[in-house]
C-alpha cells in the first residue's frame, strides 16, 4: 500500500469512493452524488486542503481530506478531516495510514487544530480517531436527517 498527494488522474476514484459512502447513508449527511468536477475543486485547494489517497496495485482504494472549517478569520489554523475507504480496503490499517499522513501534512501546512463530525454508529472511524488521539469533545443531537430519520453525531478535534 502506498500513500500520495491526489492528482487529477484520482479524480474519478475519489468521486466512486465518496460517492458510494453517500449511497450508504452511514458515512456523510451530503446525499447528493459528487461529480467529477466536484472532485477537481478539493484538488484545485491542496496547497492549503491537502488530498491523499492510497493505492493498492495502482488502483485507489481511500482518501483522506482537509477542508475548511469556516470562513471567520479567526478559524483560519482549523481545518476538518474526512476519510474514506473502498470496502476491499477496511480493517487493512489504511485509515490510520492515510489519517496519519493528513495529520502531518496538515500541521506542516499550518493547521493547529483538526475536527469532524463522526455518526455515532460508526464505530471503525471513532476508534481510528481514539487511535491516534482524539478527544471526544461531545455529541450533537438531532444534527441532520438521512432519509427522515434524524442522526446524532460526535464531534472529535485533535490539537497538533
Amino acid at each position: 500500500m502506498q500513500l500520495r498527494n491526489a492528482t487529477l488522474e484520482d479524480v474519478n476514484a475519489i468521486c466512486a469512493i465518496y460517492n458510494k459512502g453517500i449511497q450508504s447513508g452511514s458515512a456523510t449527511f451530503d446525499t447528493s452524488m459528487r461529480t467529477p468536477t466536484d472532485i477537481e475543486n478539493w484538488l484545485a485547494e491542496q496547497s492549503r486542503y491537502p488530498v491523499i489517497v492510497g493505492i493498492e496495485k495502482n488502483n485507489v482504494i481511500g482518501f483522506a481530506r482537509l477542508s475548511k472549517y469556516s470562513d471567520r478569520d479567526c478559524y483560519k489554523t482549523i481545518a476538518e478531516f474526512s476519510i474514506y475507504l473502498a470496502d476491499e480496503a477496511k480493517g487493512k490499517g489504511l485509515g490510520t495510514k492515510l489519517l496519519s499522513a493528513l495529520l502531518s501534512a496538515a500541521k506542516s501546512g499550518g493547521v493547529n487544530k483538526v475536527l469532524s463530525r463522526i455518526f455515532t454508529f460508526n464505530h471503525a472511524s471513532l476508534s481510528l480517531c481514539e487511535k491516534l488521539g482524539f478527544r471526544e469533545v461531545g455529541i450533537y443531537q438531532r444534527h441532520g436527517k438521512i432519509d427522515g430519520k434524524w442522526l446524532d453525531v460526535v464531534i472529535v478535534e485533535k490539537l497538533l
